[in-house]
């Protein structure tokens, strides 16, 4: 629900205010919540202390910021720069160095013995693949709305809505069924979905109408609200109660990572392809700066970046589709032993 007031609140706050609002209005929100947890949320039980992996956290740290550089900057630098080189060098070393010190610490910060488990090692995937491929949708659609169409901040945090909206209409009613029936075939479905939407979304051109744009978001929301319930569901899963707290953590991670990855990736793109300032120049002819007959050709280099984007977003939300039907079918959450059968689970 609050990804579904955001695109609007913020288009709002943009259009009569400035971007600097947006951050400034973070704060109290950020203060009230923080008192309203120490206040609502239950008091923890005491528990041992137990030390910190500050080198694997580091070494984590690093190496996923450094890729996340690389794929940001590598249309300005170049992709033979010394600089970007260096940092993906770095940032692989790191990641590796991570690997290692993991399986060497008493208390890591990631137990990669959990990735033993097919399901949660395919559900962690698959859950980091389709926030790569579809996290990059409210990051495309602003250039769209504002560059393409000329339209204003706030109709364009508007158009945005129905997405998230869906999300948050589709989300508990998976969950439910997941309860229901497993995961596995929800989570497939949904990221199909999810995929034929990204293709519908890279049709998209100067042409197209509201109504096909709304209907195309509605339906990358349905497969996307499809999916993350019941794939989230079988991850935790997957795990016995005492690493409950850790698989949380994983499924964070993975999706902070993917939606990370996921601007980083589709940004180099579509400034590698020209859309970039493509997009700068065609926003300049609402001042008149361009020439008419350049517009078209503004409009035909925006539209290719545009569109390689979202469909290299499809083939990565394809890729979590596979990832989605390895996995195979659930069973009983971990700790839980399962009686005769027919009887149900034990206690």
């Amino acid at each position: 629900m609050g990804t579904s007031l955001g695109p609007t609140l913020g288009g709002l706050i943009t259009e009569h205010l400035s971007w600097r609002w947006i951050f400034y209005l973070n704060v109290p929100l950020g203060a009230l919540a923080l008192l309203a947890s120490q206040a609502v949320l239950p008091r923890s039980v005491p528990r041992r202390r137990e030390p910190f992996d500050v080198l694997g956290a580091g070494l984590l740290a690093v190496g996923f910021a450094l890729l996340t550089v690389v794929l940001s900057f590598s249309p300005e630098w170049g992709w033979a720069s010394a600089r970007l080189l260096t940092c993906l060098a770095v940032g692989t070393v790191a990641l590796l160095g991570a690997v290692l010190v993991e399986r060497r610490a008493s208390r890591p910060i990631v137990d990669l013995a959990l990735f033993r488990q097919r399901m949660l090692a395919s559900s962690l995937g698959s859950m980091t693949l389709a926030m790569l491929a579809l996290f990059a949708v409210s990051f495309m659609l602003p250039f769209y709305f504002e560059e393409l169409r000329g339209f204003s901040v706030e109709k364009s945090g508007l158009l945005l809505t129905p997405l998230p909206l869906t999300i948050a209409v589709v989300a508990p009613v998976s969950g439910s069924l997941a309860d229901r029936i497993g995961s596995r075939w929800l989570a497939a479905g949904g990221l199909a979905l999810a995929c034929l939407g990204l293709v519908f979304l890279a049709r998209l051109d100067a042409g197209s109408t509201l109504v096909e744009v709304i209907g195309y978001l509605v339906l990358t929301g349905v497969g996307q609200g499809m999916f993350q319930t019941p794939n989230a569901r079988a991850l935790m899963n997957a795990v016995p109660p005492d690493k409950q707290g850790e698989a949380s953590g994983l499924l964070a991670t993975g999706r902070v990572v993917g939606q990370s990855l996921s601007v980083a990736l589709a940004g180099a793109i579509f400034a590698g392809l020209g859309g970039a300032s493509a997009g700068r120049a065609l926003a300049a002819t609402l001042a008149g700066t361009v020439a008419p007959g350049d517009i078209a050709v503004l409009q035909q280099t925006f539209l290719t970046g545009f569109k390689a984007a979202l469909m290299v977003c499809a083939a990565v939300a394809a890729a979590g589709l596979l990832a989605t039907l390895i996995r195979g079918d659930e069973q009983p959450p971990a700790g839980v032993a399962v009686g005769p059968a027919g009887a149900g689970p034990e206690p």
